[in-house]
């Protein structure tokens, strides 16, 4: 089971990979981080993109489509699996990562969007996200 640097160095293996992080998303801190940052910064980046992923984690709007109430939920249940940004030139992938204690935490891959494959990048950052192991 792979811990932080590891799964980051796996992470930056997939092509077209510029820069992975691990962010705990109520804080807004990197937990771990390697390659570039899109903006030069990989503290400021991860503050952003957990501000995205605390948005969509809490928002009503993804709510499971049962209509059940997920605030009443464990962490281990947020109603979002993954997020996908993209832009001009990138894709930005937030994959949440469940764990049994408290799961605020995501791995955020930015992926170039000539040379990347975001349905590759997807299923690895999902994979890597339930091998992730923190502690």
């Amino acid at each position: 089971m792979p811990g932080i640097d590891e799964c980051l160095l796996e992470a930056m293996k997939l092509p077209g990979a510029r820069g992975a992080a691990v962010v705990d998303w109520t804080s807004g801190l990197a937990l771990g981080t390697v390659g570039e940052s899109p903006s030069g910064d990989h503290e400021t980046t991860a503050a952003e993109t957990a501000e995205l992923a605390r948005m969509a984690a809490e928002s009503p709007s993804f709510a499971p489509a049962d209509g059940s109430d997920w605030s009443d939920c464990s962490d281990a249940d947020i109603p979002v699996n993954d997020l996908i940004v993209s832009n001009r030139d990138s894709y930005h992938l937030l994959q949440f990562v469940r764990t049994t204690f408290d799961s605020s935490v995501f791995l955020h891959l930015w992926l170039g969007r000539t040379e990347g494959n975001l349905a590759l990048a997807r299923i690895r950052l999902g994979e890597m996200a339930r091998q992730l192991v923190l502690g």
